[in-house]
């Protein structure tokens, strides 16, 4: 970085969260390997723009990251924290390694006094912990740690970043903390107005983002929970969604059913929020917040039993199509997919998985299969032969018995259902797992039509 900027900050992590946020900040302050190609190694609409814009002039990607921690006034952490899976918490603790090593190479590298801000989702008192490594250096520098949590939504990132509901900070209640608290809110003022702004202390800015999300998370298992009650009464959940969202005390965001909520947050932060409240000895607040996992679980279980049991009690050696393996649409995330949970189940049945993602790399769909599920190469014998990811959605449909809808691609909308339906084997089942598509028309085509949520016309007569 040059010397010309009156703030030089540094972002300790390039991914989901850190990538954005530096372009976003770049772009809107226009005085401060694969991020410095134009294939960028996250997809988020609006992102390249963003980045071509503010690269070279004020938006830099580095790996001397000794040279950057000396140069800069600010450095976020945005690394990764995973749920910890062996050990004391595992399964339900958040793993803050990466944090530490990062609060380490900081105490070990700065030269002069830094503000420090968390910028990863991490456990309520994580901050403590960095504090105390940060001041164990022995340069006798000076370092303030803030909390910042990110409020993205992955294929909303830009506009999240650019027109925020609320940007929070937490510092420690000093005169020190206050004074680096506003520096940052500062850098944030310079698009964002002020009054949308939030200081708090340090705790309270890290246990809002693990509340935020598992408010949202509950309202998804909320309304999937419904879902199951609608298909066995008859009643249709959108309706049901539409009702209660028009409610002003409800609101009508988060009450779409779908096969399931994923994602890199939602579980790995309420699985956080039950380890903190075992730790504190709130076990009552521990299972109650562990039910909406347990919610999600059970309705993609759900949605794979109801595939097979609908096809005949058995989907072995018969070809299914899968359309999306994102999480959600607008992003190639693909970190605790529903999807990848009914992939496996209809992989241990036996089934032939052909499946289409305009976003998702194969490479990236075996990692998190492997890290998430435990199938991999080496114990599921002819697995290439089993999954096999297309690149035109005709030809992924084309003889299929089956044909699953996973993620809400708008692509997926337009499709010319006609010519599927004309290729595939009959009955051709469709498994509408995102309430994408219309239904009438597919059934009028001659598809076998199932919805998350809805009544089966076949059961529930003049419904």
């Amino acid at each position: 970085m040059s010397d010309e900027w009156d703030t030089k900050i540094l972002c300790m992590g390039a991914g989901y969260v850190g990538g954005p946020t530096m372009a976003v900040i770049a772009k809107q302050c226009p005085k401060i390997s694969a991020w410095k190609t134009d294939d960028l190694p996250i997809y988020e609409p609006g992102l390249l723009e963003i980045v071509k814009e503010a690269r070279g002039r004020n938006l830099f990607f580095s790996t001397d990251l000794d040279k950057e921690i000396e140069e800069a006034d600010i450095i976020f952490i945005s690394v990764n924290t995973p749920t910890k899976t062996s050990g004391i918490g595992a399964g339900r603790a958040a793993n803050i390694k990466n944090c530490e090593l990062c609060a380490r190479q900081i105490a070990k590298v700065a030269k002069s006094n830094k503000i420090v801000v968390e910028k990863s989702t991490v456990p309520v008192r994580t901050a403590s912990a960095i504090q105390r490594i940060l001041k164990s250096n022995e340069n006798g520098n000076s370092f303030e740690v803030l909390s910042n949590p990110e409020f993205l939504a992955e294929g909303t990132a830009i506009p999240d970043l650019m027109k925020p509901d609320r940007v929070l900070i937490g510092g420690q209640q000093t005169p020190e903390g206050i004074k680096a608290a506003e520096r940052l809110a500062g850098v944030y003022a310079n698009w964002i107005p002020r009054d949308q702004i939030l200081t708090t202390n340090l705790w309270s800015s890290e246990l809002s983002k693990l509340v935020a999300n598992a408010f949202l998370a509950q309202r998804v298992s909320s309304i999937n929970s419904i879902s199951a009650l609608c298909e066995a009464t008859g009643a249709d959940v959108s309706e049901i969604s539409r009702a209660v969202g028009m409610d002003d005390r409800i609101g009508k965001r988060f009450l779409q059913s779908s096969v399931g909520f994923g994602g890199s947050c939602f579980q790995k932060d309420i699985l956080n929020l039950v380890y903190l409240c075992e730790t504190y000895g709130l076990q009552e607040c521990a299972d109650y917040w562990r039910q909406v996992i347990q919610m999600n679980d059970f309705q993609k279980r759900r949605f794979s039993e109801k595939v097979v049991s609908t096809m005949f009690n058995t989907v072995t050696g018969k070809k299914i199509a899968i359309l999306g393996y994102a999480f959600k649409k607008d992003t190639g995330d693909v970190r605790e997919t529903p999807s990848m949970f009914v992939v496996r189940d209809l992989l241990q049945e036996g089934a032939k998985l052909h499946i289409y993602d305009p976003k998702v790399k194969r490479e990236d769909m075996w990692s998190e299969m492997d890290y998430t599920c435990g199938v991999n190469h080496k114990n599921t014998p002819r697995l290439d032969e089993m999954v096999i990811t297309e690149e035109d959605v005709y030809k992924t449909c084309e003889g299929a018995h089956g044909l699953c809808i996973l993620t809400e691609w708008d692509e997926f909308k337009t499709l010319d259902y006609k010519k599927i339906y004309d290729a595939m084997a009959k009955p051709a089942f469709l498994f509408d797992g995102r309430l994408l598509c219309d239904h009438k028309a597919l059934r009028e085509i001659g598809f076998e039509v199932h919805v998350i949520g809805k009544p089966d016309p076949n059961k529930f007569i003049g419904v």
